[in-house]
């Protein structure tokens, strides 16, 4: 085995090991771990932050990388390892799918999608074949039969373990509290309990992961697309590509957007202007033009020296790579622009005015006042930002600019449908499964994103009463945001073909306004409320 280390790999874990040193260092400061605590007490925020936990380790299960040995043929023979470049999830998925298909097929089912030439006693037929992992040695009348006892099976076994798992987490609270076993039990099976929401999500996460164990080997829960892949798998390998896009890039935008906005805000006068001028250049540009040049630099550059990759999937991984660095560095303008003005108001209190008096120089106090006082700021737009980044590369990818079509990612499931939803009868399953994965992890960021913004900016109330309307409320508008955001990709695709001449600045006017189409501001909301009201 030859451990394979990719660039968005690293990407990963160098993001897990932040998000863990994050959560140490906030559990010890004592005002950031009240904030966090008012944040994940509300239980949306909690459930939709075990959920964006669980794709989150989903993601990391799939950027450990190997190569495998290839037999030798002789006792002499030299150490060679295998073109095809597998994770762990690999090793813990494909086990139980059914095989590779030769085309479509619905889900659940027996059969191919369409009819296939066979030859029976010496003919040639047209008919329908039998999938490969569908149970050939189940007769079609007892096929369904089987199903519903494995799927049985599959309840009954993730009941077990859920139950073995609150004994676990009983004895765990015995041991802690030195309490009596059942009492424990008690306490940690109440509806009181504040970590309820995160067990019930990660109850609903084991039980459906245990009946697919069971199903998964008979049938294709989602169906197979064109080339006999089973879609709920590259659904799932897509969740890696949303994370490393949304994470890279918010994670290149940040330094940027915070040194010259606050630099603009701070020393103002010329430095100001050469800051906006440089921002306000870079936003009349459309980024779909940037990025669409960028890329295509970057896959000359790939297709001109390919003894620089070993395998197909390191030259893939380095165009997203650079993909997210690229939506990055082009999408840090709206940031700089917010952390400009707030660091003006900064700039003109009273402990900025007397650090500037005893002498202090103009670097140590952005450092050590300017960038403190604004870090809501950032937190709150990067985690918003998220969300857009991810629909912001289904764009991308659905337009031909984004990942590498050999990637896995929800562009490319969404590239694939459109093509699937014009025929007749229609391919609809591969689009429901992005779909589904896609709004799941969209709509958890963006509920997720609205709590740490209610908690962490200054100037939102923090009534009890008004929290709980303020998050409904923006439950609401951002599931509104999401679908119109989600509809728009097709109509912006439509005029595309259209209208070749003005496509380009719709598209980029429509990706410019990632974030604020999924954060839509109260005044907005309640005329949308007016009118549905009217």
């Amino acid at each position: 085995m030859k451990i394979v280390v990719l660039y968005t790999d690293l990407v990963m874990w160098f993001l897990a090991a932040a998000v863990l040193f994050f959560a140490v260092y906030a559990a010890k400061t004592p005002e950031l771990a009240a904030k966090w605590k008012q944040v994940l007490i509300r239980p949306a925020a909690q459930a939709c932050g075990t959920v964006l936990l669980l794709f989150f380790l989903l993601a990391l299960a799939d950027s450990v990388h190997w190569r495998n040995e290839l037999p030798k043929q002789t006792a002499e023979a030299t150490v060679a390892y295998d073109t095809k470049t597998v994770s762990l999830l690999d090793t813990l998925v494909l086990p139980h799918i059914a095989g590779r298909e030769r085309s479509y097929s619905a889900p659940f089912a027996l059969h191919d999608f369409d009819k296939t030439t066979v030859i029976r006693d010496g003919k040639s037929v047209r008919d329908y074949q039998r999938l490969t992992g569908a149970s050939p040695d189940v007769p079609e009348k007892g096929a369904g039969l089987k199903l519903g006892k494995r799927f049985f099976a599959g309840f009954l076994t993730g009941v077990i373990a859920l139950s073995m798992l609150w004994i676990i987490l009983a004895l765990a609270h015995k041991a802690v509290c030195k309490t009596p076993f059942t009492l424990s039990l008690v306490k940690v099976t109440a509806r009181t309990n504040p970590a309820r929401p995160a067990v019930q999500v990660v109850q609903v996460a084991v039980l459906l992961a245990v009946i697919l164990m069971f199903i998964w080997p008979m049938r294709h829960v989602f169906g197979t697309d064109a080339t006999g892949n089973d879609v709920l798998y590259t659904a799932l390998k897509s969740v890696r590509t949303a994370f490393v896009i949304g994470s890279l890039a918010t994670l290149s935008a940040l330094p940027f957007a915070v040194v010259l906005g606050i630099a603009a805000g701070y020393f103002k006068g010329k430095t100001d202007d050469v800051i906006q001028y440089i921002y306000t250049t870079l936003s009349s540009i459309p980024s779909v033009l940037l990025i669409a040049a960028s890329v295509l630099m970057v896959q000359v550059f790939i297709d001109k020296n390919p003894q620089l990759y070993e395998t197909g999937l390191e030259r893939a991984d380095v165009r997203l790579f650079l993909l997210a660095v690229i939506m990055g560095v082009t999408g840090w303008a709206a940031l700089a622009r917010l952390l400009r003005a707030e660091t003006m108001k900064v700039a003109a209190m009273d402990f900025v005015t007397a650090a500037k008096a005893f002498g202090v120089s103009p670097w140590r106090i952005m450092a050590r006042h300017v960038l403190p006082n604004v870090t809501h700021i950032v937190l709150i737009v990067a985690v918003l930002d998220f969300s857009g980044i991810v629909l912001y590369e289904a764009v991308l990818s659905y337009v031909g600019v984004g990942v590498d079509p050999t990637i896995d990612s929800f562009g490319t499931m969404i590239n694939a449908a459109a093509v699937e939803m014009s025929r007749s009868p229609m391919i609809w399953w591969n689009l429901a499964a992005c779909f589904l994965f896609m709004v799941t992890l969209v709509l958890c960021a963006n509920l997720f994103a609205s709590a740490v913004r209610d908690v962490f900016d200054p100037r939102s109330g923090s009534g009890a009463g008004g929290r709980v309307l303020r998050f409904r409320r923006a439950a609401c508008r951002n599931l509104l945001a999401l679908s119109l955001a989600i509809l728009s990709q097709y109509e912006i695709v439509d005029l595309l073909i259209e209208y070749c001449s003005t496509a380009s600045e719709m598209l980029s006017s429509l990706l410019s306004r990632r974030a604020t189409t999924l954060s839509l501001n109260s005044c907005e909301y309640r005329m949308f409320c007016h009118s549905m009201k009217g």
